[in-house]
Formats: structure tokens, C-alpha cells, sequence
């Protein structure tokens, strides 16, 4: 579980880095400091698939039929809304932050059909950051202005894509040894 947490962690404080401490943040530089986040991400992912492989604890609820289902719709949405915010799509311009929602959505998604520990600490570990990180966000910069209209080629796009790379992501999970589908 170690592993699980200190991930987690790094995730966290990786991202935030940079509200908390803009002016640490500033000082190591614009290409080095991105270097040195991304490192820190890899290895935050590196540990949380590590911990999340090896962690064991109690289960609090299992996988229902009904929540399978609910946590693919949401996953589609949640892959959708990652789209929409690399393509400024419409869903872009009505959401300040469509990626850290997305992640808001992945992890609920996940948290209802794993009620186990790690899960909790992982999924739950992750909604919490999403969370702070809008807050933060928001109180450093509190106007925002909407990204231009995408053209409806983006919007067909991003849809068309959220649906492969669904499958894509359904097809690792089963892979992995996660049904995705019951």
C-alpha cells in the first residue's frame, strides 16, 4: 500500500507544485521545471500501478450489474470530456475545466464498482486532487474566457475518438485481468 500512497502523493504535489510554490515553480525554470514534473509524474504513475498491483485491504462493497453499467456511461463521458478539452470543442466552452472534470468523473466512476481499500485510496486519492486543483485554479485566476468555437469537424472528432479510445481503454482492462464490462 506504501507504493499506492507515496504515487498518489507524488501525483498530488507534482500538480499543485505549481500553485503552492509559483515562485519555486518559476525559479527551476520553464523547460527544466516541465522536465522534472514530467519525471515526477512518470514515476507517480509508475508507483500507482505498482501499489495499486500489490495493495490488499478491506472490501467495502463489490462490482452490481447495475454499477457496471453506470461506470461504463461514465467513462465514455469521462474520455469525452478529455477530448473536449484538447479540442475545444463545445463542452470546452461551457466547462472551465473539462480535463479535471473528466478525472473528477473517471474516478467516481471507478469508486462505484471498487469498493476496496486500494481503490479508495487511488480513485479517491485522485478525486480529492481534481478537487483541490479546481479550487486553487479558480482562486489564482477567477476570470476565464471561453476558448474560441471549434469547427464542427473537432466535434465530430472528439466524439468519433472518445469511443475508440474507449474500446481501446476497455480492451487494456480486460487485458489486465479487469472486465469492463461484467
Amino acid at each position: 500500500m506504501i507504493y499506492l500512497l507515496l504515487g498518489v502523493l507524488l501525483w498530488s504535489g507534482a500538480h499543485l507544485f505549481k500553485r503552492l510554490a509559483p515562485d519555486a515553480r518559476a525559479a527551476m525554470g520553464e523547460n527544466a521545471g516541465k522536465g522534472i514534473i514530467a519525471l515526477l509524474l512518470v514515476v507517480s504513475i509508475w508507483l500507482m500501478v505498482k501499489g495499486y498491483g500489490q495493495a490488499e485491504g478491506a472490501v467495502f462493497w463489490g462490482r452490481h450489474p447495475a454499477l457496471v453499467g453506470v461506470n461504463n456511461l461514465l467513462m465514455l463521458l469521462s474520455v469525452y470530456m478529455f477530448a473536449a478539452s484538447g479540442m475545444k470543442t463545445g463542452l470546452a466552452r461551457k466547462m472551465r475545466h473539462p480535463m479535471l472534470g473528466a478525472v473528477k468523473v473517471w474516478a467516481l466512476a471507478h469508486l462505484l464498482v471498487n469498493g476496496d481499500v486500494p481503490s479508495l485510496v487511488l480513485f479517491g486519492g485522485l478525486l480529492a486532487w481534481a478537487v483541490v486543483e479546481m479550487i486553487l485554479i479558480n482562486k489564482s485566476q477567477p476570470s476565464w474566457s471561453p476558448p474560441s468555437p471549434a469547427p464542427k469537424s473537432k466535434e465530430i472528432a472528439a466524439a468519433v475518438g472518445s469511443v475508440v479510445v474507449y474500446a481501446a481503454i476497455a480492451g487494456v482492462h480486460y487485458w489486465l485481468g479487469y472486465p469492463a464490462f461484467g
